[in-house]
């Protein structure tokens, strides 16, 4: 189905994305001003992947960096100049682009991408929810004997502004846009790793824009409660947080929440939430959702909680997601547990029990 994207479309999309973000994914200010523009513009479209051939080309678009960073900024026109960056170096061209991740600004990725070049967005995520990694986001490419990947960025201020194209092993050109990040003030856009729409079905999250939109109606209409009804989970916990650490690393936000419940709720993040234990006992890890709401029932990102906030966490299970074949892959954890100290990738938990 091909669709126009329009401005009922928005304000779900970036809500429904601010939920499945866990805490990361962008601000939903940032992103609903982004959407607006690509309807100003434009007109975005939204196909879903049957409308394509299995070995046609399309390529994720995303942004990169740590949502606390103090001196982002990545404008449209350097979304449009990533893409552009990107292009310029492929074999053959593109016939779509979809988003890396369901987040606030990240649940939109591509629509002003789509509205100016023409290019559509597929109903189609690299992941269904949002996640701290390039590795994560990749539809387990770095697997892929022989894959290259290609990878425009840019982003920063006039002063920070850094812009370029690598290509490479996926791990070495996510280095080189992870550090440029760092160097651009805190966030770049990026358009990278082509990819046979058919490859993308297989391995990433179809449909997930519109789970999001729906979602995000859900939210909408009832609050946080009609969030995780509609996700199968529950408001787990409210209480006012008494400990908050955050701190970039590597670009990327790492810290923990604790709240002052009677069970001390501890939750470690890296961007998004990876952990949630009460009483001493993991309760839910990532790829489970976990997501903080604030006082007014509005999605908190992880980069916005701050001491003596009241605070309520929703936690929804991993199989009621639309998940990516990454998040069954254990190797692309080991950076982030070596984040946090601490170990909670799934597989690896399986494993263990056997």
């Amino acid at each position: 189905m091909k669709r126009q994207l329009t401005h009922d479309d928005i304000r779900a999309a970036v809500y429904g994305g601010a939920v499945l973000g866990g805490g990361g994914g962008g601000f939903v200010e940032r992103g609903l001003r982004t959407a607006d523009l690509a309807l100003q513009v434009g007109t975005p479209e939204l196909w879903t992947a049957d409308e394509f051939a299995a070995d046609e080309l399309t390529a994720t678009v995303a942004l990169v960096g740590a949502p606390a960073a103090p001196d982002p900024q990545v404008l449209p026109t350097h979304l449009l100049r990533a893409l552009e960056l990107l292009r310029r170096d492929l074999p053959r061209e593109l016939v779509a682009i979809h988003t890396n991740e369901n987040g606030a600004e990240t649940t939109i990725n591509g629509w002003f991408h789509s509205a100016m070049t023409g290019l559509p967005v597929i109903d189609l995520a690299c992941n269904g929810r949002a996640h701290p990694s390039s590795q994560m986001g990749a539809m387990g490419l770095h697997a892929r004997d022989g894959y290259r990947s290609y990878q425009g960025y840019a982003g920063g201020k006039p002063y920070a502004y850094v812009e370029g194209a690598v290509s490479g092993t996926l791990d070495a050109t996510s280095n080189v846009v992870r550090r440029a990040s760092v160097e651009a003030g805190g966030w770049v856009g990026v358009a990278r790793n082509p990819v046979e729409v058919g490859y993308a079905v297989q391995n990433g999250a179809p449909g997930a824009i519109g789970f999001a939109i729906e979602l995000g109606r859900r939210f909408l209409g009832n609050g946080p409660a009609g969030a995780a009804g509609h996700l199968g989970g529950e408001i787990a916990v409210t209480g006012t947080v008494r400990e908050y650490r955050c701190e970039q690393r590597e670009g990327l936000d790492v810290g923990v929440a604790v709240l002052d419940d009677a069970e001390g709720t501890t939750l470690h993040f890296v961007n998004e939430y990876m952990t949630f234990e009460a009483g001493g006992e993991r309760k839910a890890s990532f790829p489970d959702l976990i997501t903080t709401f604030d006082e007014a029932g509005q999605p908190l990102a992880s980069a916005d909680v701050e001491v003596g906030k009241q605070i309520s966490v929703l936690v929804a299970p991993a199989e009621n997601l639309q998940l990516s074949t990454t998040m069954y892959m254990p190797e692309v954890y080991a950076p982030v547990e070596a984040l946090l100290g601490i170990e909670f990738a799934p597989v690896a938990k399986i494993l263990a029990d056997a």
